[in-house]
């Protein structure tokens, strides 16, 4: 599955052209500070620099302006960073991976976790397809479903996984030396640290590390709850951000549609749908159930559908993803299993049939924003439709309206007609 297709995540000029100003807080105020405009001025292993072409990057984007020469500096520096999705960070912590990694030898050099099987998959993607010229460098996936055996030595230099499953074989199967990892990766911390355990495993993993090992961590948003996982994780860091207001991508449109039930969400979805296939649509439940019985519901109205959730095994879920992401079906509903990482340069609309709510039931500002950052990607016109059925989801939808400062245009989809 991992060795499928490569992944179309960073091509061409698909960095989101943004005007986003950086932030740069440096560990060491007097140190200079270098960005730089190309990538010839990183001075990399030639093989890895033909990658970087092959791979449709011209010039750095903004956040690698900034991020690389920290990253690839000599001794290594520890970094916190927020970017979003199609910044092009992905590419950024698997260039300083590669340029790390020691191909001669023969063991784990380089860690990176990730909070779901689906976002490690998509990160091994970019390493197989900047490492092309450099096939010295292996890669082993730590990710469940991928058994190995107690004390076998993996000879891979860079791993990427999931923390559970990095862990194990870090301890109980004694596969992973982490005192000999040079580079460890923590990307979406955000959502590391809302799901159930991962946070501890994060933090375990981190103190197996040795001394040197350099720590770079990326998070879309910075509430306070990630502040103070990063600042566990990541000793003496170099800070990148982004200033608040540009949070929200600015090629999205964002709806909002009055419903009274499900059945009449369902009559509004029916209504749009042929705008909606014009391109590819992601459709949000919050719950298996739900996202269950939509599916079922468009199915009977003899529309094509996919369908991903959390029960499904991996191998379906890869399936699935890759009959989207070739076009094969132009709808895909899904839970928050799978609201960020998934990246399909046609999607151009997504729709909260469910707004986001966290654990507690309170408005999740940053799934909200890395739903809807499904469109848009890479600089194009994006449009999210959200569905609102109670006065508890209007007082919702306003509490995203305040968080990210932007209007809802209120549109109305005439409903049963």
């Amino acid at each position: 599955i991992a060795t499928q297709s490569l992944l179309n995540k960073l091509i061409r000029s698909n960095v989101v052209n943004n005007t986003n100003q950086v932030e740069v807080l440096q560990r060491d105020p007097n140190s200079p500070l270098y960005s730089v405009k190309t990538f010839e001025e990183l001075r990399l292993k030639p093989q890895l620099l033909k990658g970087v072409y092959e791979m449709g990057f011209n010039r750095p984007s903004k956040i690698q302006e900034n991020a690389l020469p920290m990253m690839l500096a000599e001794p290594p520096q520890n970094l916190i960073a927020q970017s979003q999705s199609g910044t092009g960070k992905t590419a950024a912590f698997v260039l300083a991976m590669l340029s790390h990694v020691d191909p001669s030898l023969k063991w784990p050099q380089c860690l990176c976790i990730s909070p779901t099987y689906e976002l490690a998959l998509q990160t091994g993607k970019v390493i197989e397809q900047m490492g092309k010229f450099y096939p010295e460098v292996k890669l082993a996936y730590a990710v469940r479903g991928h058994k190995m055996e107690r004390g076998v030595k993996i000879k891979e230099q860079i791993i990427i996984g999931t923390p559970g499953t990095v862990l194990d074989w870090c301890i109980k199967l004694k596969l992973i030396d982490p005192k000999k990892i040079k580079v460890f990766v923590l990307d979406e911390a955000d959502v590391m640290i809302a799901t159930q355990g991962h946070q501890d495993q994060s933090i375990r993993i981190q103190r197996m590390l040795p001394k040197g090992c350099q720590m770079l961590l990326f998070s879309a948003t910075f509430e306070d709850s990630v502040w103070k996982f990063a600042e566990r994780v990541v000793p003496d860091p170099n800070i990148i951000k982004l200033k608040r207001e540009e949070e929200t991508l600015d090629t999205i449109k964002q709806y909002y549609v009055l419903c009274n039930s499900k059945e009449d969400k369902f009559n509004a979805l029916c209504n749009i749908y042929g705008a909606i296939t014009i391109a590819q649509a992601m459709i949000f439940c919050h719950t298996r159930k739900t996202a269950n019985w939509l599916a079922g519901q468009l199915s009977k109205e003899g529309h094509q559908v996919a369908l991903l959730s959390g029960e499904m095994v991996v191998e379906q879920r890869a399936a699935v993803i890759e009959r989207f992401r070739d076009g094969k079906e132009k709808v895909l509903i899904t839970t928050n299993v799978c609201a960020r990482g998934i990246d399909v340069e046609q999607v151009s609309v997504v729709i909260n049939f469910d707004l986001p709510l966290d654990k507690d039931g309170n408005p999740d500002n940053e799934t909200y924003l890395h739903r809807i950052g499904r469109t848009g990607r890479f600089g194009k016109r994006g449009l999210a439709v959200n569905m609102v059925d109670s006065q508890r989801s209007m007082e919702i939808l306003k509490t995203y309206e305040r968080h990210f400062s932007k209007c809802f245009f209120f549109t109305l989809v005439y409903l049963n007609s």
